[in-house]
C-alpha cells in the first residue's frame, strides 16, 4: 500500500493545458479551417484540442494525399492548408506532395511529430526514427523548424504565417517531439481570441501580424513607364504570382496596349475572347515569336520557368527586348532571364501603381491586329486530338457554372494547359507545372472542393489514378459529389509516345488498366462510361446534384471525341 501511494504521488501532475493543445488554439487564430491528417500513434496527442475549435479534420487514406489536399485547398480557397503527419514514414510519404507546392509556390503548413527530445537523432533504432527528419524535411520546405520546448511555439507559428503572407509563398515545415506536444503549456502565451485576459506574453506583441509583401519602388514605377513609352512592340507575361490581382491586370495590358500572355497558373485573369489576350500559349512556335520580337518585355508573378514557356522542351524560348521583371522574390528577379529592370514587389501593388500612372496617358501599339492575325494562325494548326479534347472541356465549363478544374499530368490536361480558357482565376490548375507529379489531380481535387464548396472536375488518367486512387473512399466518405474525369489511354500514353518518337522500346508503359466500374462502386463511387454529348451534358446535371464522387471514364479514341472536336473555338 505504502509503495502505491509513493507511486501515485510522485506521478507528473496532468498538465491543464498541453502543447498539442495550444498548437490547435494557435492554429484557429490565423484562420486555419481545415486539417487534413492521418493520426498515428506519435500524432494522436495533437487532436485532443481539436474539438475545442472549430477547425475541421479530413482524413485522406495516404499522407502523400493529405499533401495533394491541403495543395488544391489553397489554390481553390485561397486558405492555408494544414497537415497533421507522424514522424518517419508520413514524413517521408509527404514530402513529394511538398515539392510539388515548392516548385509552384503554394503555401502549406505541415505539422508533424518527432521523436522524443533526448532521442531525436540517437540512431538507437526508435520507432520512426530518421537520422535528421529536419534536415530532409528542408529540401522541400521554405524553412524546417523544431518546437524543443512549449515556449516557443507562438513565435515559430507566426513566423510561419508571415512567410506565407508578406514572402514567395511555399510549404512549411514544423516538428515536435512527442514528449513536447503532451509538456505543460498553461504558462504560455495564449491567442487573444482565446484568453481574452490578456497577459504579459500578449502584451509583448504576441499578436496576429499584419504583414504584406513589399510594395514597389515609385521611382522604379515612374522608369518603367518611361520605358514602356519608347517601347513599339511590348508583350505582357502574366503569372501565378498574379493569381489575386484584381481587374487592374487586364487594365493595363489595355493601357499599354500589349499582347499578353498567361501561364497556366494565371489562366482568368483576362476574360477568354479579350482582343489582346493569346491565352497560354507561349511554349508555340507562333507565341514564341511574338515574344522574342518584341522590344520590351514586362513579366509580372512568374518565374519564365521551363513548364510555362518551353512546355515542348526544346530550349527555344527566347527574350530579346528589354525584360522587366516584378516579382515579390529578389532572387527570381534573375532566373533564368536576367532582368533590366527588375522591381521587387507585391504584383497587386505593382500593376495598380502602373495602372495609375498610365491612366491619362494610355499607349497605342495596335497590338488587337496583331494578336488577332496570331489567333487564327493557332487555330489553323490545331490538330483533331488537341480540339476534341479542348472542346469536352469547354463543353464541362460551359454547362456547370464556376467549375473548378484539377488536373494531373494527362494528355487532356496538356492539351487544356494551352487551348482551354478559365472564366477566372482559381479555376484551372494542375500538377503538370513545376515537379510535375502524377496521382495529383485527385486528391487535389477533394482539397479544392472541401475549400471552395463549388463543383469540380478532376482530369486524371488511367495511369495516374492508380498512384492515388485510395482517396476516391476519402471524398465518398465526404459526400462529395466530385466528378473524376478518366482520361483512359492503356497506360502511360505520354510517355509511351515519346518512346515511340524516339525509336524506344515499349518497355513499362504498356501497363494492365483495372475494370474502374466495379472498382469505383468498392470506393463508394458512381461509375459512367462516357460516349456521347448529350450523355456526358445530361449527367452532369444529374451528378453535380449528387452525393458521391462519380468517375466518367473517357477513351481516347471514342468518336465522340473528334465530332465535339469539330465544333471547337479557341480563345472563347
Amino acid at each position: 500500500m505504502t509503495q502505491s501511494i509513493q507511486a501515485t504521488s510522485s506521478a507528473p501532475p496532468t498538465p491543464s493545458l498541453t502543447c498539442g493543445e495550444l498548437l490547435v488554439q494557435w492554429l484557429e487564430y490565423y484562420g486555419v479551417e481545415t486539417v487534413f491528417g492521418i493520426p498515428g500513434v506519435h500524432t494522436v496527442e495533437l487532436y485532443r484540442g481539436l474539438p475545442n475549435t472549430d477547425i475541421r479534420h479530413v482524413t485522406p487514406r495516404h499522407e502523400q494525399g493529405a499533401g495533394f489536399m491541403a495543395d488544391g485547398y489553397y489554390r481553390a480557397s485561397g486558405k492555408v492548408g494544414v497537415c497533421f503527419i507522424i514522424t518517419g514514414p508520413g514524413m517521408t510519404n509527404i514530402m513529394t506532395a511538398m515539392a510539388q507546392a515548392l516548385a509552384d509556390s503554394i503555401p502549406m503548413l505541415v505539422i508533424s511529430s518527432v521523436n522524443k527530445v533526448k532521442d531525436t537523432g540517437s540512431g538507437e533504432g526508435h520507432l520512426h526514427e530518421l537520422h535528421d527528419q529536419q534536415g530532409m524535411v528542408s529540401q522541400v520546405a521554405l524553412t524546417s523548424k523544431t518546437i524543443w520546448q512549449p515556449e516557443s511555439l507562438p513565435k515559430v507559428i507566426a513566423e510561419a504565417f508571415a512567410l506565407f503572407s508578406g514572402a514567395r509563398p511555399g510549404p512549411v515545415h514544423i516538428q515536435l517531439p512527442i514528449d513536447v506536444i503532451t509538456a505543460d503549456a498553461s504558462h504560455v502565451a495564449r491567442p487573444p481570441k482565446v484568453n481574452n485576459t490578456l497577459n504579459h506574453q500578449a502584451d509583448a506583441g504576441l499578436t496576429q501580424p499584419q504583414i504584406m509583401r513589399p510594395l514597389p519602388n515609385p521611382a522604379q514605377l515612374d522608369l518603367i513607364v518611361e520605358t514602356l513609352k519608347l517601347a513599339k512592340n511590348p508583350v505582357i507575361l502574366y503569372g501565378g504570382g498574379c493569381v489575386d490581382v484584381d481587374h487592374d491586370a487586364q487594365k493595363l495590358s489595355e493601357l499599354i496596349d500589349a499582347p499578353t500572355f498567361l501561364t497556366i497558373n494565371a489562366k482568368g485573369l483576362l476574360p477568354p475572347a479579350h482582343p489582346l489576350s493569346l491565352g497560354s500559349n507561349q511554349s508555340l512556335e507562333i507565341g514564341r515569336a511574338i515574344i522574342s520580337e518584341a522590344d520590351l518585355v514586362l513579366a509580372i508573378g512568374t518565374e519564365l520557368g521551363e513548364t510555362d514557356y518551353d512546355v515542348f522542351f526544346n530550349s527555344e524560348f527566347q527574350i530579346n527586348g528589354t525584360l522587366i521583371r516584378i516579382d515579390c522574390d529578389a532572387q527570381q528577379l534573375q532566373r533564368p532571364f536576367i532582368a533590366d529592370i527588375a522591381v521587387l514587389s507585391d504584383a497587386q501593388r505593382a500593376v495598380s501603381g502602373l495602372c495609375s500612372r498610365l491612366e491619362n496617358n494610355a499607349l497605342d501599339h495596335q497590338a488587337a491586329a496583331r494578336v488577332a492575325e496570331a489567333k487564327q494562325a493557332i487555330i489553323a494548326a490545331m490538330t483533331s486530338d488537341f480540339a476534341g479534347q479542348n472542346a469536352l472541356l469547354q463543353l464541362i465549363r460551359d454547362e456547370v457554372k464556376d467549375v473548378i478544374f484539377v488536373g494531373d499530368s494527362t494528355q487532356p490536361v496538356y492539351s487544356g494547359n494551352l487551348g482551354f480558357e478559365a472564366l477566372a482565376t482559381r479555376r484551372w490548375f494542375n500538377s503538370s507545372t513545376g515537379f510535375g507529379t502524377l496521382g495529383y489531380g485527385l486528391p487535389a481535387a477533394i482539397g479544392a472542393m472541401i475549400g471552395s464548396n463549388v463543383p469540380v472536375v478532376s482530369l486524371i488518367g488511367d495511369g495516374g489514378i492508380q498512384f492515388t486512387i485510395a482517396e476516391l473512399i476519402c471524398a465518398a466518405e465526404l459526400e462529395l459529389p466530385l466528378i473524376v474525369l478518366l482520361w483512359n489511354n492503356q497506360g502511360y500514353g505520354e510517355i509511351r509516345r515519346y518512346m515511340e518518337e524516339g525509336g524506344l522500346p515499349l518497355i513499362g508503359v504498356n501497363i494492365k488498366t483495372p475494370n474502374f466500374e466495379p472498382l469505383a462502386a468498392g470506393f463508394g463511387a458512381g461509375y459512367r462510361r462516357i460516349t456521347d454529348k448529350q450523355q456526358l451534358l445530361d449527367a452532369l446535371q444529374t451528378d453535380i446534384k449528387g452525393k458521391q464522387p462519380i468517375i466518367y471514364e473517357v477513351d481516347e479514341a471514342d468518336d465522340f471525341l473528334t465530332e465535339i472536336g469539330r465544333t471547337f473555338t479557341c480563345f472563347s
